[in-house]
This record gives structure tokens, C-alpha cells and sequence, in this order.
């Protein structure tokens, strides 16, 4: 299939949203979180893990742990015990612990509102930074998961070798944006319960 250009990527778009709006009105995160520091950590945990899944673990997680100091004095192994149902959780005990620190020691206890200094935070890159600064700031941003640059690639707004940043670059080029944060959790929900991936 030869890619299409810019116009008709931008054509589209326009079409799809036109779409999502229709059948994803009022589409938000599905992880659960009462305040930033919850939605980093809720969003670090969703690495290679469904939000399902996050979720249940977070329960007690939260119940236990309120504060950036509670993470911070917090032992890894017992950070460990309340996530250990998720993939990679040895990693991302560390990385919360990590963070707490660095959120304490770094940034007074102020969860960073720009991409640099999130990606700075240990177990942070662009995809869970761009989450933070959508979901949590309300920043145009547009994170790609496995389930939005799959869904990118089956309509042709990417190539089917491009990686994350080079989707999420095409996306922001192609759809306005005021419609990055919305178009983010519509394109995960029409990857998700629409167009599931096959095999």
C-alpha cells in the first residue's frame, strides 16, 4: 500500500474523530487515581501490564501508601508485596522508591509539569510522561501504547515500521491540538474493545 500524503492523513483524521466522537463521547484513563502522584505511579505500573490489572494491585498499594515521604522511606520488598501480581514488578518497586526520593530531594515535593524533567524521574519515558502531562496537567500531549500506534498504523496515519516517537509525531502533525488529550484515550479505547489485536 503506498503511504498517503499529508492532506489525506489530515482528511482522515478528521474522519476518525469524527467517528470516535460519536462512539467515544466522554472517554477517560482507566487506571484509578485520587491525585498526580497516584496517576505517575498508576501509569509507571501499566508498563506491559493491562490497567485492569494495575488497578487491583493499586487498591492496597494507595490504601497503604498516601505520600511522596511514605514511597520515599518506603522498603522496595515492601512495595514489592502489594504489586508482585504485576509483570516486571522487582523494576517498578524500585523505580517508585526511586522517584519518591527524587520527587523529595529534586523537586520539593512537586510532581515536574514539563516532559524533560518527568523523563528525568526513574522508571519515566516519554509514553508515561506524556500520560502525567495529559492526563494530569491538562498539556496537549499524545501518548503512544502498543494499542494507539497499531490502530496509527492499520488506518495508514504511520508507517508500519515507524516506532513509538516517530507515531507520535505523525499523529501530532496530522490531528489539531486541542484534540491530542481526548484523541490519545479514543484511539486506546477503539484499539481495546473495537479493534482487539488478532493472534
Amino acid at each position: 500500500m503506498t503511504g498517503l500524503t499529508n492532506k489525506e492523513k489530515k482528511i482522515k483524521a478528521q474522519q476518525i474523530m469524527e467517528y470516535l466522537d460519536k462512539v467515544f463521547p466522554n472517554v477517560d484513563c482507566e487506571l484509578n487515581f485520587s491525585n498526580n502522584l497516584e496517576l505517575i505511579i498508576a501509569v509507571l505500573l501499566s508498563a506491559q501490564c493491562k490497567d485492569e490489572y494495575v488497578n487491583r494491585a493499586t487498591v492496597s498499594l494507595f490504601k497503604h501508601y498516601k505520600t511522596i515521604d511514605d514511597y520515599a522511606d518506603a522498603r522496595v520488598e515492601d512495595i514489592e508485596k502489594h504489586i508482585r501480581t504485576l509483570g516486571l514488578y522487582k523494576a517498578k518497586s524500585k523505580n517508585i522508591v526511586g522517584m519518591a526520593n527524587m520527587l523529595r530531594d529534586v523537586y520539593n515535593y512537586d510532581i515536574p509539569k514539563t516532559r524533560e524533567e518527568l523523563e528525568t524521574l526513574p522508571g519515566v519515558g516519554r509514553k508515561t510522561a506524556n500520560v502525567v502531562l495529559a492526563v494530569g496537567f491538562n498539556v496537549p500531549a499524545i501518548a503512544v501504547d502498543t494499542h494507539v500506534e497499531r490502530v496509527a498504523k492499520m488506518f495508514g496515519l504511520a508507517d508500519k515500521n515507524d516506532n513509538p516517537l516517530q507515531v507520535e509525531k505523525k499523529l501530532m502533525s496530522i490531528f489539531p491540538m486541542e484534540s491530542w488529550g481526548r484523541i490519545h484515550h479514543q484511539l486506546i479505547h477503539l484499539g481495546r474493545y473495537k479493534l482487539p489485536a488478532r493472534g
